[in-house]
């Protein structure tokens, strides 16, 4: 091989070399992305199953109001567990509501359940909301609520 030839060989292997490391480098970025973002989603799911995932209450102006009992009247257990959620919007407002319908219908807590019919079709929901009115009558704190919910309906 001539000394061009050679020069020509070395500038193209370095090159090469170079290339292959950039691209190994962009690999090892993009695993490493993908790893921290498996390990974020991973956290949530964590964060998810151990009980945190109740709401914070909102600020009595942000709550919805709860449907009229009135308008359930020829069902009188539906109605009278709308009366109860609108006895206490605050604790309804702050438990996670375990139907899963802030996924399903975009539900922030178990009050939005009784902001309209829903509620009024779901056992669940229904259940719930009688759970935390009559803890909370009988002088629970939310969390002792949340805890009941979570050992109720949670999975």
């Amino acid at each position: 091989m001539g000394r061009a030839n050679r020069s020509r060989y070395r500038v193209s292997s370095r090159r090469a070399q170079a290339q292959a490391k950039q691209r190994r480098q962009r690999v090892m970025i993009l695993l490493g992305s993908a790893a921290a973002g498996l390990l974020a989603l991973a956290a949530l799911a964590s964060v998810q199953q151990g009980g945190e995932r109740h709401p914070a209450p909102r600020i009595a102006q942000e709550q919805p109001p709860v449907m009229p009992a009135a308008r359930y009247a020829q069902y009188p257990r539906v109605a009278d567990t709308y009366r109860m959620a609108a006895v206490v919007p605050e604790v309804l407002d702050g438990l996670y509501c375990y139907c899963q319908c802030s996924q399903h219908s975009g539900h922030y807590s178990l009050l939005d359940c009784f902001a309209s019919d829903h509620a009024a079709r779901c056992d669940i929901c229904m259940s719930e909301g009688s759970m935390g009115y009559q803890m909370s009558q009988n002088g629970a704190s939310l969390d002792e609520i949340r805890a009941e919910i979570d050992r109720t309906f949670g999975t």
